[in-house]
């Protein structure tokens, strides 16, 4: 499996990103360069966190326009799995791959610190090795990672499952707690926290492994069955 971690002006959890895939489950990653236009050696694109381009006009407002991001939306209508974490799920929103947007924490001041979410949706690439209703602890550090969509949107996420994570604390103002969604297929997930940076126990939290694990055996069990046909 070949895992693809975007790069763009201003991004700082790119290494991180990469360490993750590289000590978890020994697979090869690239850093990938936000003017590249071919995306397709990848199977798992990472969008990382950080502050891209300054987090200028709205956080992932700029980043949604550079060139890769339409090889990513390319990637996602072919089923191949992406994520979005942190800054990376903000410009997923703003590229219209995730529903709704990410706005300025409740309290106006960044957050820092570990926090326990709720696994709502083990349903997906990216969840399927945690239990539905199993808490975990993943670290956040945002800004403006107050989740926000309208009435209607939320209704359809609630009922086609699409929420993934919530707050068992509810950190920075986020509508109904929420911390991940997912897109309809389930290929594509945004979340606030950091599963990158819990996958040591040096970190002081292992959860965040079980992601990297779930979408390596995902994507294994997809082309087992594949070859079969």
């Amino acid at each position: 499996m070949k895992f693809a971690v975007l790069v763009f002006p201003g991004s700082n959890c790119d290494i991180d990103c990469y360490k993750a895939v590289e000590e978890t489950i020994g697979q090869t990653v690239d850093y990938v360069w936000h003017t590249a236009t071919d995306l397709s050696a990848y199977d798992c694109i990472i969008v990382p966190g950080g502050f891209s381009y300054g987090d200028y006009l709205r956080c992932g407002a700029i980043s949604r326009f550079a060139p890769v991001m339409n090889e990513v939306a390319k990637a996602a209508e072919q089923g191949k799995y992406i994520i979005g974490i942190c800054n990376g799920f903000q410009i997923l929103t703003e590229a219209g791959l995730l529903p709704g947007a990410l706005l300025r924490n409740e309290g106006m001041k960044f957050i820092c610190h570990d926090a326990v979410l709720k696994v709502e949706n083990n349903n997906t690439p990216f969840t399927r090795e945690y239990e539905a209703g199993e808490e975990i602890v993943i670290p956040i550090a945002h800004g403006e990672g107050n989740y926000y969509c309208d009435e209607e949107t939320l209704a359809e996420i609630t009922e086609n499952n699409q929420i993934v994570f919530t707050y068992k604390n509810n950190h920075n103002g986020s509508l109904n707690n929420i911390a991940g969604v997912s897109n309809k297929a389930g290929n594509v997930v945004g979340m606030m926290p950091h599963p990158e940076r819990a996958v040591n126990e040096v970190l002081g939290t292992t959860d965040g492994k079980r992601m990297f694990t779930s979408i390596l055996n995902a994507w294994r069990d997809q082309h087992d069955a594949a070859s079969i046909r």
